[in-house]
């Protein structure tokens, strides 16, 4: 039993700090680049990536014993493809502005690294609720990284959290201008860059 509990702590947290596949593995980086201007777009995204990977986790380790091993990629494609698409119809439904906003990166989770790595390298090898757990403590972790970009970009780059001005006028009035070079792709690059070393710092790597 307290094997069994270590084995589910570990899915859930390591992914969220010492396996972070993004800060660690430098996986899903590009959308992290393109959804991260504001922080409100970048929750959505987080929570699409999330209910992907966890599901598509689980239904592959569900089927792991059933799937030939030669057709196995096409599966598991197939799987994540079908969630993709329940996730992106879903904000179309009901967050069409939300999901104009996002563009094609929702739908682009299907190419993101992470989905197929987690499917491949844990959900394969081990039981759905482990697979299931493990696929949520990578969303949580992709999330984490994206959450912390989104925050410094919008901050500085417009002065505002969630599209509500944060910084005061008094500020603009004594000669304070919003960063216009956070809004712009390279900043994120150069945030998740320092969040990276930050994280290797911390833990001695």
């Amino acid at each position: 039993m307290r094997i069994i509990k270590r084995k589910t702590y570990r899915a859930l947290v390591g992914p969220v700090w010492g396996e972070n596949p993004i800060s660690i593995q430098m996986l899903g980086i590009c959308s992290a680049l393109a959804v991260t201007v504001q922080l409100k777009t970048a929750i959505v995204m987080s929570i699409s990536m999330t209910f992907v990977v966890a599901f598509s986790s689980l239904i592959v380790s569900m089927m792991r014993n059933w799937v030939p091993r030669n057709i196995r990629i096409l599966v598991e494609l197939a799987v994540i493809a079908t969630l993709v698409i329940l996730a992106d119809e879903f904000l179309r439904a009901f967050y069409y502005d939300i999901s104009k906003q996002l563009s094609v990166f929702v739908g682009l989770i299907i190419t993101n690294c992470i989905v197929m790595g987690r499917a491949e390298a844990f959900a394969l090898s081990n039981p759905p609720h482990l697979a299931f757990i493990d696929g949520i403590g990578n969303g949580a972790g992709y999330g984490s990284v994206l959450l912390a970009v989104a925050f410094i970009r919008e901050l500085f780059g417009s002065g505002k959290l969630f599209g509500v001005k944060i910084i005061p006028e008094s500020f603009y009035a004594s000669g304070y201008e919003d960063m216009g070079f956070m809004l712009l792709a390279p900043a994120a690059f150069i945030i998740i860059g320092l969040l990276v070393w930050l994280q290797r710092y911390l833990t001695g790597d």
